[in-house]
């Protein structure tokens, strides 16, 4: 993996569309979002969940585990996203009870 400074990734993401929830279920609490860090953590909330991340990078794609909560439950999993042709954002995460889930998002 290359450092941080080459990736393309890095800012605030606005997740626009999943394959599994509605629009109304991603902005429920607050609009839904993810956040890549130069200093390798990240974030991201969206329905009732709010989960941190360790990230690592490449150039176009970041790699990552994450941990977090869902209704004060705490979850956990891991996950990728990729810059895509168009600028898009494509994210999947894997949640660690085997639930799968692919989210785009823009850029803010």
């Amino acid at each position: 993996m290359t450092g941080p400074a080459d990736c393309q990734i890095l800012g605030r993401w606005r997740i626009v569309e999943s394959d599994t929830w509605n629009n109304d279920y991603l902005d429920l609490v607050d609009p839904a979002t993810i956040l890549f860090q130069a200093d390798g953590h990240g974030e991201f909330a969206f329905g009732c969940i709010q989960a941190g991340m360790d990230i690592e990078y490449s150039r176009t794609i970041v790699f990552f585990r994450w941990a977090g909560c869902d209704e004060g439950d705490e979850i956990s999993g891991s996950g990728s996203a990729e810059l895509k042709d168009d600028g898009t954002l494509e994210i999947e995460l894997s949640f660690d009870n085997g639930d799968d889930v692919v989210l785009t998002a823009r850029r803010e």
